[in-house]
């Protein structure tokens, strides 16, 4: 016989009969630290829980005996410990980048109408991953799979941004750079200065800098760690879109849609990231 399935499992509303009060108040007590607030005493962690002393002790000591809080004698004060830590990348371990990604960037390209792509850094290439080509009659023409210079594209761009200019060097030294286009850095010098340029401004909208015509903007990707491990793109028909639009609501739905799967990746940026607007908002 079949267990019987609670209706939050099943995707419905939480039926308060089965929840268990001991394991909700466990992991509201772990939500309430935060990286402005590490560390709690016994009397901060019941007054954020709303319980009785007594009732906060009993349930620091468990969290405290089996790993997920740390307590320090010294300033009496409890953090996060070790167990957290495992199940935050057991969950990320259980899902790929590309699983992640998907459902961000179809809706992606289904805000914007332009298509969107998902790449990594391969040595000095960025390899797409994944593609959600437009339905317009115009689309983008690579393809899943493709290798293309990471220093004359977007996604590429965003990238090597994310790296120290020690790495860059090193990955380029003793390298002929091509030029594409005179918009694309042809020395190592003038690659660095264009990595520090898009390391300040956090997203690159690139002009014609790979291939006439187009123009994308990437944003990118964050892990955990907050390393960028990734980055997304929406190219477009240069003669079809505006410097307005290509700096104002292309590059904010970009930005959202790049903060959205960097959080679910576990990213947890101290400031506050913009979000998708809804379909047809």
């Amino acid at each position: 016989m079949d267990a019987e399935v609670p209706p939050a499992a099943a995707g419905g509303e939480a039926d308060d009969r089965y929840l268990v009060p001991g394991l909700v108040r466990g992991l509201q007590a772990l939500q309430a630290f935060t990286p402005e607030r590490r560390r709690m005493t016994l009397v901060e962690i019941g007054a954020a829980l709303g319980i009785t002393r007594s009732a906060a002790y009993r349930l620091v000591y468990t969290l405290d005996q089996l790993g997920f809080l740390v307590h320090d004698p010294q300033t009496r004060t409890y953090a996060l410990g070790p167990a957290v830590l495992r199940l935050g990348y057991g969950y990320i371990a259980s899902r790929d980048l590309p699983e992640v990604a998907a459902p961000h960037l179809e809706a992606l390209r289904d805000r914007t109408q332009w298509s969107a792509h998902l790449g990594v850094l391969e040595g000095r290439d960025v390899v797409y991953l994944m593609r959600m080509p437009t339905r317009r009659a115009v689309s983008s023409v690579v393809q899943v799979g493709s290798r293309l210079p990471a220093h004359a594209t977007g996604m590429g761009r965003v990238l090597l941004a994310g790296l120290e200019d020690a790495a860059i060097e090193a990955l380029y030294r003793d390298t002929r750079l091509e030029s594409y286009s005179g918009r694309t850095p042809a020395t190592l010098p003038a690659l660095l200065k264009q990595a520090r340029l898009d390391r300040a401004s956090g997203t690159v909208t690139n002009v014609a800098g790979y291939e006439a015509g187009v123009t994308s903007i990437a944003a990118p990707i964050r892990d955990v760690s907050g390393r960028a491990v990734a980055a997304i793109n929406i190219s477009t028909v240069a003669l079809l879109v505006t410097e307005a639009e290509l700096r104002g609501p292309l590059a904010q739905e970009v930005t959202a849609s790049a903060a959205a799967i960097s959080r679910a990746l576990g990213h947890a940026p101290a400031e506050a990231e913009p979000r998708p607007r809804k379909a047809g908002g």
